[in-house]
């Protein structure tokens, strides 16, 4: 089997937006990404389970607002994960279930400068590259770790874009990447990018 790097784009997409496709195509078609999954959270731990719509009926968006782009693909991974969905937890079920695949991570700006408040965040920084969609990003709390002392470094495969090379445990990188254009959320609310953990 052909190893893919597979990047996740969790979100709780009530409902899928143009932003959302956006970030995800721009993610598939600029980075080293080969494909990326819109993964559709259950239940976000920061977000009442009651002003969502059903499960089911937002994954049907996504995959109506795909299409046939044969780079990214909707995923219902997290359906029958224990909830509430933590994303360190559906990294291990994935890593388990594929395990010849390489994933990272894309989330918003605004949920980087949260990370540290996410579960198990050290292994999130140590093991998986980090994709940021942000024209420029702060770091918040997380400004003085370790991950971000190479920050705002020209990356050298994708000139447009901004790498940190995280200086995480053992040797292992993350790339965050934030977009060279304005932050979508603004433009069309972000519904499902926000309060991840």
């Amino acid at each position: 089997m052909t190893t893919m790097k597979i990047g996740l784009f969790f979100g709780s997409f009530n409902p899928v937006h143009v932003g959302h496709l956006i970030i995800a195509n721009f993610m598939a078609t600029q980075t080293d990404l080969d494909k990326v999954w819109l993964v559709v959270s259950p239940q976000n731990p920061l977000k009442p389970k009651k002003t969502l719509a059903r499960d089911h009926d937002r994954l049907h968006l996504v995959r109506l607002g795909i299409g046939d782009n044969p780079k990214l693909q909707a995923s219902n991974v997290e359906f029958d994960l224990p909830k509430p969905s933590y994303t360190i937890d559906t990294l291990s079920f994935l890593k388990e279930k594929y395990p010849d695949q390489e994933f990272a991570l894309i989330m918003g700006g605004d949920n980087l400068a949260s990370l540290h408040q996410w579960k198990n965040y050290e292994r999130l920084l140590a093991g998986y590259d980090i994709c940021v969609q942000a024209p420029s990003f702060d770091a918040g709390a997380l400004a003085a770790h370790r991950a971000c002392a190479c920050a705002r470094r020209p990356c050298s495969i994708f000139p447009l874009l901004i790498s940190v090379n995280a200086c995480a445990p053992e040797n292992q990188c993350a790339t965050w990447c934030p977009m060279p254009y304005g932050n979508t959320s603004n433009r069309a609310r972000s519904t499902g990018v926000r309060g991840r953990q």
